[in-house]
């Protein structure tokens, strides 16, 4: 388990992703890890579904097992530019689909494999609920995986159990998205993130990335609304360390630099370290 204080360049790559083109996305996603990487990422995340679209209906036919294709074409970029990739795939597993992330090594190989548990009601028609959790030791540091609403308030208790497990890093393929209206000046958008991903953050010296897309949906049950970027990265202690830019169209690769920090304790001794940072949970 790395302990290594040094910074590490992290790229959150707010691409735009357009429901059932998974050749153009995977294109865009492509083009955003080597961006990164010539800026010195040597980890790189992407937004969720970025193959297919959040709740595109394509994903019933079109949505590929993992490995398989999908998974791979982001495997050729990773291994290309030798980083770290993570990013969210529609995965089909038998007659199931599933919302996913993988996180990929800089040779091409799939590091971890984590299903989204957290899935909204509207999306239940088209992914099944996730069935694992787990981490894994890097130069980053431990990293867990988290998908969107998985970092709900509500939810935290996912982010806790990575946590628990070791994670120093949980990274979140995400896709925001809100009323086709909505003005960022009169409600800036981001709050629910910004106090879920500060709690995790203070109680365990933990850093949360979370990415995401940009573009208008188009089919589904959010059909007309649009993702609006506004990717996030917070460290330990709830220091917010970046932000992408808001809008459908706001595109970027936004550069962060990242810390790990010890875990707080392991085992039974995690529940001391919690009530002396004043958390009363179980």
């Amino acid at each position: 388990m790395s302990t290594d204080r040094r910074g590490h360049r992290v790229g959150m790559a707010q691409i735009l992703v357009e429901g059932g083109r998974p050749e153009a996305n995977l294109e865009r996603a492509a083009s955003a890890i080597g961006e990164a990487a010539a800026k010195g990422c040597r980890l790189v995340v992407l937004p969720e579904c970025l193959d297919l679209g959040w709740t595109d209906p394509s994903a019933r036919e079109r949505a590929r097992p993992i490995p398989g294709p999908h998974a791979d074409r982001l495997a050729v970029a990773a291994r290309e530019h030798a980083v770290h990739v993570a990013a969210g795939l529609v995965e089909r597993a038998g007659d199931r689909l599933y919302n996913s992330a993988v996180l990929i090594g800089p040779g091409g190989e799939i590091l971890l494999h984590h299903r989204k548990i957290n899935e909204l009601d509207i999306a239940l028609d088209l992914y099944s609920i996730g069935d694992r959790l787990g981490v894994v030791e890097t130069e980053f540091g431990t990293i867990g995986l988290a998908i969107c609403a998985d970092n709900f308030g509500s939810s935290l208790a996912i982010g806790h159990v990575l946590a628990r497990m070791g994670a120093q890093l949980i990274l979140s393929p995400s896709a925001w998205a809100v009323d086709a209206d909505h003005d960022e000046s009169r409600e800036p958008y981001g709050g629910l993130w910004l106090d879920s991903y500060a709690e995790l953050a203070r109680l365990y010296d933990a850093t949360v990335v979370g990415v995401s897309n940009v573009g208008r949906i188009t089919a589904g049950p959010w059909k007309g609304r649009k993702v609006i970027g506004r990717s996030l990265a917070m460290g330990p202690g709830g220091v917010v360390l970046a932000r992408g830019p808001y809008g459908d169209r706001a595109e970027s690769v936004v550069v962060v630099e990242v810390a790990p920090r010890p875990p707080i304790a392991r085992g039974t001794a995690v529940a001391d370290a919690l009530e002396a940072r004043g958390y009363r949970g179980v």
